[in-house]
């Protein structure tokens, strides 16, 4: 494997610009026409000005995954050893419902006793007096609050705990009961409220409204504005680094891959405006060993977009001079088979896939994993979200409640409340992933079962293995990172040959990458 891998980044994080639209106007990104003819060893520039506006205050991510928690262990063991939320049927009566008996529990009292007076703020007596007794003096002074949290108003916890309810009762199909407390929570909640839990429960109530109204009327797919969607990632690349870092260490690791090749081939399971790729094009460009011939196959749902994608990535890569094809499809890497992809004898294979929850962009994964074996990659990397897409309602109630109050916290830490990015970015891609894992996806709705976590499917297979994430990889990773203020709370792990991205202890986004034992 390539061990000189470093400039990856160094060369091209310097032209990540923040930009707006048009995406393809490369002089506003900063992406050089004609390659630098020596070293692209270029210094990175910190191109977000710290500017964490209510840091102290996110707490919402912390909370929830205590009393989610607490809520998994009050659950009766239905099923043995393995691992469920899935409610019994006989539990939609309050009276015996443990769950919804803790919950209640745990809401506060609706005019609290406040005894405690820190730093200006109140903290709420709970009425539970064994949490009471949780709160506890730090080492620097500072108090910790209901199970070790504090700082967090009483009116979210309590649209938090409301929506938590509402979960309880939609999973053993009480809708009259949830839709009683949806109309409660969408008058409460706003998208655009000044704390991250007001913000998520409006989301969330918004998502399971439509879970309700399907279970009445019918499952239904909502339409996809897909330039929408493509604009707010766009932002979002701009604002978190997820993204980037998604980019960056998948192209490491196909570079790595594709050292001394002089026919190589990549295939993008979701191409979306291929913003992934200048920057692999502008390394693989100034090669010492020379350019590759550079073929690109990009999956996607609409053929205008695909077009419009291929032909900027070709004008891009004649600038420099880099030989390149694109080729279109329109369809799910799950629906199609191996003749359509087009592989050519000689042809070094990468798979490359981004993996999201706004849309199911590769269809039944049982059919894309045969698809995969059957092309036998020299390399396949793969981002996944540390979410669930599968299992009961209130499996991924819980898992994506977690998950996306940690993303909300994130942004909410380093966006005020009313920038126009930040809610283009909530409304636009995490609200269409909230809807689409708890309205329209699960396998009573969709009929196929998504495995939990690929990385795990593809360790198990005998025809593939890992590739560690190369120390070059993690130095990337930190040079991303280090573009955000440390402050922030941004934390990457690397372990068991992956890199892990995520907010204070969650991790959020999880970079891997594997090889076919039979590619050459």
């Amino acid at each position: 494997m390539m061990k000189g891998g470093f400039e990856v980044v160094n060369g091209a994080l310097d032209m990540m610009q923040p930009h707006h639209e048009p995406i393809w106007d490369y002089s506003s990104v900063g992406y050089p026409v004609n390659p630098p003819s020596n070293s692209l060893l270029i210094p990175v520039k910190p191109m977000i000005e710290n500017r964490c506006v209510n840091l102290e205050r996110n707490e919402l991510s912390e909370w929830v995954e205590n009393i989610t928690k607490q809520l998994i262990d009050d659950l009766p063991d239905s099923t043995g050893s393995d691992y469920s939320l899935q409610a019994d049927s006989t539990m939609v009566c309050e009276d015996n419902n443990p769950v919804a008996s803790f919950l209640s529990e745990l809401r506060p009292r609706k005019t609290p006793r406040r005894s405690n007076y820190v730093d200006g703020e109140d903290l709420i007596q709970w009425s539970n007096n064994e949490l009471e007794n949780q709160t506890n003096v730090c080492e620097n002074g500072s108090v910790v609050g209901i199970r070790g949290l504090s700082r967090l108003d009483e009116q979210g916890l309590s649209l938090i705990t409301l929506l938590l309810e509402c979960a309880v009762a939609i999973s053993v199909d009480n809708l009259g009961e949830a839709h009683r407390m949806l109309l409660e929570l969408t008058q409460m909640a706003s998208p655009y409220g000044p704390s991250c839990a007001e913000r998520v429960v409006a989301y969330f109530a918004k998502a399971m409204s439509s879970r309700v109204i399907n279970s009445w009327l019918g499952i239904c797919s909502p339409l996809i504005n897909h330039k929408s969607v493509h604009c707010a990632f766009q932002v979002f690349n701009n604002v978190s680094p997820f993204i980037k870092f998604a980019h960056f260490t998948s192209n490491q690791a196909i570079l790595e891959a594709f050292h001394r090749r002089d026919r190589v081939h990549i295939i993008d399971l979701d191409i979306m405006q291929g913003l992934q790729w200048p920057a692999l094009f502008h390394i693989l460009a100034t090669r010492l060993e020379g350019p590759p011939h550079l073929r690109m196959t990009g999956m996607g749902t609409s053929m205008d977009i695909l077009l419009e994608t291929g032909k900027q990535l070709s004008n891009f890569a004649k600038r420099l001079g880099l030989s390149f094809e694109f080729h279109p499809i329109a369809k799910k890497f799950g629906e199609v088979d191996a003749s359509m992809l087009q592989l050519r004898q000689g042809e070094t294979l990468a798979v490359h896939w981004l993996q999201h929850s706004m849309y199911d962009a590769t269809g039944p994964d049982w059919k894309t994993m045969r698809l995969v074996e059957e092309l036998s990659p020299r390399i396949i990397t793969l981002v996944e979200q540390e979410i669930c897409h599968g299992g009961s309602f209130l499996d991924r109630f819980v898992g994506s409640l977690h998950y996306y109050s940690t993303m909300f916290d994130s942004l909410g830490a380093y966006l005020p409340s009313d920038d126009a990015g930040r809610h283009r970015v909530e409304h636009c891609l995490l609200y269409r992933e909230i809807n689409n894992i708890l309205a329209i996806g699960g396998p009573a709705r969709s009929g196929d079962d998504k495995l939990r976590q690929w990385r795990h499917e593809l360790a198990a297979r005998n025809n593939f293995g890992q590739v560690g994430m190369s120390s070059n990889s993690m130095a990337q990773a930190q040079l991303i990172l280090n573009m955000f203020p440390p402050a922030h709370g941004y934390s990457l792990v690397q372990g068991d040959g992956t890199l892990m991205l995520g907010w204070k202890d969650t991790s959020l986004f999880t970079a891997s990458a594997w090889t076919s034992l039979a590619s050459r």
